[in-house]
């Protein structure tokens, strides 16, 4: 595994940056790399969250992770990323 390896084919560290609920009972999960460069976005009912938890950080293959556009977006997951991973280890759970 490496923190930050674009064009390998090792899976990429990232950190919980968002959490959102929605209406259909789903909750979207993002996981961003540090820099806030690229994100993994993923949705999971809350019935099956209530069975696992989700934890401060997981292993991302490249190929799940999206470039993050908006400069915006990409600061508040860098700074999200780099406060997650100060104050949690990998596998907290959140």
């Amino acid at each position: 595994m490496t923190d930050d390896d674009p064009a390998g084919g090792d899976a990429v560290r990232c950190w919980l940056v968002e959490r959102e609920y929605t209406d259909k009972g789903l909750v979207t999960l993002v996981y961003a790399e540090p820099g806030g460069e690229r994100a993994a976005v993923m949705q999971r009912s809350s019935n099956m969250l209530a069975r696992t938890d989700v934890t401060a950080a997981r292993d991302v293959e490249p190929h799940e992770l999206e470039p993050v556009d908006d400069p915006e977006t990409r600061e508040r997951y860098a700074t999200e990323v780099e406060r997650t991973s100060e104050s949690h280890a990998p596998d907290d759970a959140l």
